[in-house]
């Protein structure tokens, strides 16, 4: 399998509904490695990297989140895998 690397902007209500955490664990039960974070304008933002179907799993997560999310949009782009992360976190 080929790794990847995306990143990507969620939009909606998805901060204070436990989205980054639930992203993280989405992440880590597949291995995928890079970060989430609330951004100042309501977004949440995330890189993630690993295997292809992996990272496309939990891009396919961020696309309804958590139970209590609104996600009204996601814009996901692919960018040249780096190897930079070594797990996975909130920041």
């Amino acid at each position: 399998m080929s790794k990847i690397r995306a990143h990507i902007y969620v939009t909606g209500k998805v901060q204070g509904v436990f989205f980054r955490q639930n992203t993280k664990r989405q992440a880590q039960s597949r291995g995928v490695c890079g970060w989430v974070s609330n951004l100042s304008d309501g977004r949440v933002e995330a890189v993630f990297e690993g295997e292809d179907l992996s990272v496309k799993e939990v891009i396919d997560f961020c696309h309804h989140g958590p139970s209590f999310a609104k996600v009204e949009h996601v814009e996901v782009s692919f960018e040249d895998y780096t190897g930079d992360f070594l797990d996975f976190r909130i920041v």
